[in-house]
């Protein structure tokens, strides 16, 4: 994995599609050859964000993230082409009677050129961006990041999920390429508490007392742990004040804390389809001190077939992908979503949430 370290990618805009080219050798990794990561971000859903619709019965966050992921790619199209259309225009490359050719559209009065290939929508160069070896979906205006008030008047949570498809021995790295992207939109140095989500892990059950017992045989211990020292480095660097964990019963705590540096401070578990919160589980928690939070968050939160529709050339996709049928418009390859990063700001002396958002990555490689 540390040639990607090396590794820059070369956009060209064909007008019609997207290709990436890597300099050099074909590398592979693990029978297979990198091609793009991709991170891709909602932006601030609670201040000009999309709206959320939920209908009856579908509490789980994987309907606004994929909401607010699809709402903020239509935006970006919709905004950074406008923009591309004013400078061509300022440019002086339009023609003079503002008319349409070779697929050119309108757009303010404006000439815009658009593929007509992916349904109208502009190319993906101009609202999606290359930076520091990953395309950006959509490009982020880091000149506008930031809160409102000094970061110490909020309380920041960072919720981070690690994704099924996801590589164990690089959740060190995603976990810090997370974190950095939340304090860079937030313009904070460091987030009040961390809460880790791992694959595989749920709480459900026809009663507390069964859930507990399914939770204790999930997952995957030494994984976990290998994980947790991770997470534990970036608390020990002062980035997260405080770090916790998502749906850990009591037994599978109980042998967690044996073998940690660090103790989590909370416990968050999804009690949605179960009952109540085990009594033993209680019991541990208040023993040795860990708060118990109840979520409402999907488990998998991301999945791959999910991502593909969103970055694919259907109806509500975002032209990234190239149709798996004719192979036009898009990128090739097989997709996997690695890691979601759910993050709220909620102002301190007032308990509103003033800044919430995800942030997501995933790698595109060739087989």
């Amino acid at each position: 994995m540390r040639f990607l370290k090396l590794l820059y990618l070369l956009l060209v805009d064909t007008g019609q599609s997207i290709w990436l080219f890597l300099p050099g050798r074909k590398k592979r990794l693990g029978g297979k050859r990198t091609m793009a990561k991709l991170i891709l971000s909602t932006g601030n859903i609670v201040s000009g964000g999309p709206s959320i619709i939920r209908k009856p019965g579908a509490y789980r966050s994987n309907l606004e993230l994929t909401n607010s992921l699809r709402s903020n790619f239509l935006a970006a199209q919709e905004d950074y082409a406008t923009a591309a259309a004013d400078d061509e225009a300022q440019d002086g490359k339009l023609h003079a009677n503002g008319g349409v050719e070779n697929g050119a559209a309108k757009s303010n009065g404006n000439a815009l050129h658009v593929n007509t290939e992916t349904g109208g929508r502009p190319p993906v160069s101009v609202w999606t961006a290359e930076e520091d070896g990953a395309l950006y979906v959509p490009r982020i205006d880091w000149s506008e990041a930031g809160l409102q008030e000094e970061p110490s008047q909020y309380s920041i949570t960072v919720k981070l999920f690690f994704l099924p498809s996801a590589s164990v021995e690089r959740r060190a790295q995603f976990a810090k390429e997370a974190l950095d992207l939340v304090l860079k939109e937030l313009d904070a140095p460091a987030i009040d508490l961390l809460i880790v989500s791992f694959p595989g892990m749920s709480f459900e059950g026809d009663c507390e007392w069964e859930a507990d017992r399914h939770n204790a045989v999930q997952g995957n211990d030494e994984q976990e742990l290998a994980t947790w020292a991770a997470i534990e480095d970036l608390h020990r660097a002062g980035l997260a004040k405080s770090i916790g964990l998502a749906e850990f019963g009591s037994e599978k705590l109980a042998r967690f804390l044996q073998r940690v540096q660090v103790r989590p401070s909370v416990n968050q578990i999804n009690i949605k389809n179960c009952c109540n919160v085990p009594p033993p589980l209680t019991k541990l928690a208040k023993e040795e001190g860990i708060e118990l939070l109840a979520h409402s968050d999907c488990i998998d939160i991301l999945p791959e077939g999910t991502l593909r529709e969103l970055l694919g050339q259907g109806l509500g996709g975002a032209g990234i992908l190239a149709d798996p049928e004719t192979g036009a418009g898009g990128l090739k390859g097989d997709l996997a979503p690695q890691w979601v990063a759910k993050y709220t700001a909620v102002v301190r002396d007032r308990g509103v949430i003033e800044n919430k958002g995800y942030f997501a990555g995933a790698e595109l490689t060739e087989g």
